[in-house]
């Protein structure tokens, strides 16, 4: 057979022959659809005809697997695509005070935390944690006690975990707990400490001193060790409070009085009310050395008060009773703990905002209480006081600022400031009373209103004070909240009740609560009103919890 001949077509049964074709052949019988030149060896990855592909751009070199596809497009995309390199750290100001700097961080996710500058006054060997939880632990524990907020109790024990080079830390505060866990990577185990507070005091000086060594310690340029921080934290706890015990029931008593004053009262009822005021503190400080549980403190210091307006009431002198009763009501009203309670639930601690509330409800009804037991055997004894009766208080306005200024006096030697801010915080509540008295009694807004107003922009100036002297807020504006607590219609609420006017009664307890409510919210919204717009030393844009939206 020649060579033309292997090039022509064999026949089918030639192709068909066992003999010469393999196993992969044809059968014979089988009709196979001719393709019309399609090359056989296709492969399985070929595309199906008939299916169209995007033919790339002229010019368009051939690309990888691992090349972005011509098609991508960013409107195209995915809505969460992260790229290769990461996601941006969010980048906080360096001049900014810790507190915002920590609130920031805290409300990131641990993995969008920054990494923390290298720490130059860390040994060699690195800093020993569970010391540096410790430390944490006891700050925190000052902090919550003297009656700061649970987010800054928090930011600042994630201040003291970072500035000793502990970055994967979350600090938990509630009540009466604290707690700290600090996990170095993702495959080692986490080291866990917690501390219960047991005991609370009102210290204003520690508090400032507290929050004096944080600062110090997040400071770039001040070295403090450990050791100086243990050392300076036993100092801290040793030092006594700045004004005696006899002070702080003078204090109690000028306060009752300038309250007093300031619903309408003269001479008379100024004295009156602080007797009976430094007379029940006496009691109260009896009761606590006796081991008795704040409760009982507070009922027995509402009688002494409200035994002196009933005396008054029996007697023919014309003296307005009310007013004395009211003046020792204000001595007693919770005000700094409703205020750390509806800041807590405010900023999403509502474990801790439920307990500061039921232990200001605890107090409350302590005091409704002794008063309720004294005005009921005054009224079975037929003493007059008449619960209609309104207390006038418009027309001296410059007696009661300088009452309002006395009463935010008292209230800062009672809650141990230092003696540098008790003049800032005496202007701060002359001004809230002055705001109060414009809105209330010349422009005739209600008083709810006006005392939010007021409390806004007490909240506001202690915010701006507490920037400037960098330090903590709440001594700048718990005592100038005093003022405008709700002590008048507290009173006429439990005489009601007294006299079987339940309705009467309950109606004005609950203007009085909504009065409480508005102080403590128009505080906080100061605040936040201040880190918003002026953004002195604040970071920028922060991080708001999300809503729940109702699951």
């Amino acid at each position: 057979m020649t060579e033309a001949d292997d090039r022509k077509p064999r026949s089918d049964e030639a192709r068909y022959d066992p003999e010469i074709t393999s196993e992969f052949a044809v059968p014979k019988g089988l009709d196979v659809p001719r393709t019309g030149g399609e090359p056989e060896t296709t492969s399985e990855f070929q595309v199906p005809r008939g299916l169209l592909t995007p033919q790339p751009p002229a010019g368009e070199p051939e690309g990888s697997a691992f090349s972005t596809p011509s098609t991508y497009g960013p409107q195209g995309g995915l809505a969460a695509f992260t790229p290769a390199t990461g996601v941006p750290l969010v980048s906080l100001v360096k001049d900014a005070p810790w507190q915002d700097r920590m609130r920031t961080m805290l409300r990131m996710s641990v993995a969008d935390r920054p990494a923390p500058e290298p720490v130059q006054h860390e040994e060699e060997s690195g800093p020993a944690v569970p010391r540096v939880l410790d430390l944490t632990l006891r700050i925190g524990e000052l902090l919550l006690a003297g009656g700061e907020g649970a987010e800054d109790v928090e930011a600042a024990m994630f201040a003291v975990c970072r500035s000793y080079g502990l970055d994967r830390c979350e600090p938990n505060v509630t009540f009466t707990l604290l707690s700290i866990s600090h996990q170095p990577s993702l495959v080692e185990d986490p080291v866990t400490a917690s501390r219960t507070v047991r005991r609370r005091g009102t210290d204003y000086t520690r508090l400032a001193a507290v929050f004096r060594l944080v600062d110090d310690l997040t400071d770039p340029e001040t070295h403090v060790s450990l050791e100086e921080a243990y050392r300076r934290l036993a100092e801290i706890r040793r030092n006594r409070h700045p004004y005696p015990g006899w002070a702080l029931t003078l204090a109690s008593g000028l306060l009752a009085g300038a309250a007093s004053t300031l619903v309408g009262g003269g001479l008379i009822v100024f004295f009156a009310a602080a007797v009976g005021a430094m007379l029940g503190d006496r009691l109260a400080w009896l009761c606590a050395g006796r081991g008795l549980p704040e409760f009982y403190q507070f009922t027995v210091a509402a009688m002494p008060p409200a035994a002196i307006g009933v005396a008054f009431a029996l007697s023919p002198a014309d003296v307005k009773a009310s007013a004395v009763i009211t003046g020792g009501l204000f001595a007693l009203l919770p005000g700094r703990a409703l205020v750390a309670g509806v800041q807590d639930g405010l900023t999403g601690f509502y474990i801790t905002a439920s307990a500061r509330l039921l232990e200001v409800l605890y107090f409350f009804v302590g005091i409704v209480a002794g008063v309720l037991l004294v005005l009921y055997f005054g009224v079975k004894v037929g003493g007059e006081l008449n619960p209609e009766a309104a207390l006038h208080i418009s027309g001296r306005p410059l007696v009661q600022i300088a009452a309002s200024m006395l009463l935010s006096l008292t209230f800062a030697v009672l809650l141990q400031q230092e003696r540098s801010t008790v003049l800032w915080v005496t202007l701060n509540g002359g001004v809230a009373w002055s705001v109060y008295g414009a809105m209330h009694y010349v422009a005739d807004i209600s008083p709810v209103a006006s005392t939010a107003v007021a409390a806004g922009l007490v909240g506001l100036f202690g915010q701006l004070l507490s920037r400037y002297r960098f330090a903590s807020a709440l001594p700048y504006t718990t005592a100038a909240i005093g003022p405008l607590l709700p002590g008048s219609a507290t009173y006429f609420g439990l005489l009601n009740m007294a006299q079987n006017h339940v309705d009467k009664g309950l109606v004005s307890l609950a203007n009085a609560a909504s009065l409480a409510m508005a102080i403590a919210i128009g505080v906080n919204l100061g605040s936040e009103i201040f880190r918003l717009f002026l953004r002195v030393g604040s970071p920028g844009k922060r991080r708001a919890a999300k809503r729940t939206r109702g699951f």
